[in-house]
């Protein structure tokens, strides 16, 4: 017999069967590795379990680089040539609005909350654009000094730091209040920057690559004060290489996911090499090919991506044994990457 009981749950199964089904299909998603192409007009998309480009965006001239929205649905990419923030669908790879911005737009970032989009302008009046994700209407231009090249959002996601070549300044936001707290003024230009989390979650020290500086300054993050300079070492029998190089002899530094080991890219060598944490003790080194300029890490600490602009290549390093794995070729001048989980059909 069956009971008014045992037909109410059957019901209720019934009703949320497909919500559920719904929810699941909604919440797809899976790593990936997205690479610019700063001399081109595409933006390619790779698998990291194959090593394969899996979809490609077209139509984007100059773009410098991409952030993702934080449920993966949406890439935001910077569009230099033509002064927009281009929209793209992360299942489809079809660019679904531009956006015009106040300035030739640079490295991008989406705070940690999802609710804004920091854009590092440049040009004669450096600014950072603050975009609504929802809306993609401007919230608020924040007065730089000097042209943006960088604008990160460090781990806590309590800050959007701006990185300035022109300026030379490192300057902090309140990615809440979207308000200046401080300004960092170095001898040369400011260029990647890469974060350490403290114990408690915050920031603890800030590691800056420079104009003309071989190396990276390693900066307290709390008392606004550069502790040291490190200067990555000399190949043997290696020549450096001096084409290419724009002021930055390295270029693109980060942390493994885990924080154990810092990686730091040689434009001059073509190289990367490996400190350890914190004691920034050098570990290894690898050549990677000609003009590196970013890098990328899965979330399960296994590979790295390097954007080789030299040789318009990904290069895959596999981060346990410190070698060189895979070689794919993407679009023209490769330089900003990111890894991100993107919804996928």
């Amino acid at each position: 017999m069956i009971t008014t009981n045992t037909l109410r749950r059957a019901l209720l199964v019934l009703i949320l069967l497909p919500l559920a089904v719904s929810l699941a299909a909604q919440s797809k998603t899976a790593v990936r590795i997205i690479q610019n192409s700063s001399a081109g007009t595409t933006v390619n998309i790779i698998d990291p379990e194959t090593n394969k480009v899996v979809g490609i965006v077209h139509g984007i001239e100059i773009n410098r680089a991409i952030a993702a929205s934080v449920d993966g649905s949406r890439l935001f990419v910077s569009g230099q040539a033509d002064r927009e923030l281009v929209v793209v669908d992360a299942k489809t790879f079809q660019v679904t609005k531009r956006v015009p911005l106040d300035g030739p737009p640079d490295h991008l970032s989406v705070g940690k909350d999802g609710r804004y989009l920091f854009i590092g302008l440049g040009g004669a009046a450096g600014a950072v654009e603050v975009i609504d994700t929802t809306t993609l209407q401007k919230v608020k231009s924040i007065p730089i000094k000097g042209s943006v090249h960088y604008a990160y959002i460090t781990p806590d996601g309590k800050y959007c730091v701006t990185a300035s070549v022109g300026g030379k300044t490192m300057t902090v936001i309140n990615a809440q209040t979207l308000e200046q707290e401080w300004v960092m003024t170095f001898d040369k230009g400011v260029r990647p920057i890469a974060f350490e989390t403290a114990p408690d979650g915050s920031t603890k020290r800030a590691f800056v690559q420079l104009t003309d500086l071989h190396g990276f300054a390693v900066v307290d993050f709390a008392a606004h004060k550069e502790i040291t300079r490190i200067t990555l070492p000399d190949i043997p029998g290696k020549v450096k290489n001096l084409e290419g190089i724009q002021g930055a002899p390295a270029h693109g530094i980060g942390l493994t996911m885990d924080g154990k080991t810092m990686w730091v890219l040689s434009k001059f060598y073509g190289y990367a090499y490996a400190y350890s944490m914190p004691d920034l003790k050098l570990v290894n080194q690898l050549e990677v090919g000609i003009g590196p300029e970013w890098m990328s890490f899965t979330p399960d600490g296994k590979l790295m991506y390097v954007a080789v602009e030299g040789e318009d290549m990904e290069v895959v390093v596999d981060l346990q044994k410190a070698a060189v794995v895979a070689r794919i070729p993407v679009g023209y001048g490769p330089k900003a990457n990111i890894m991100a989980r993107l919804q996928v059909k």
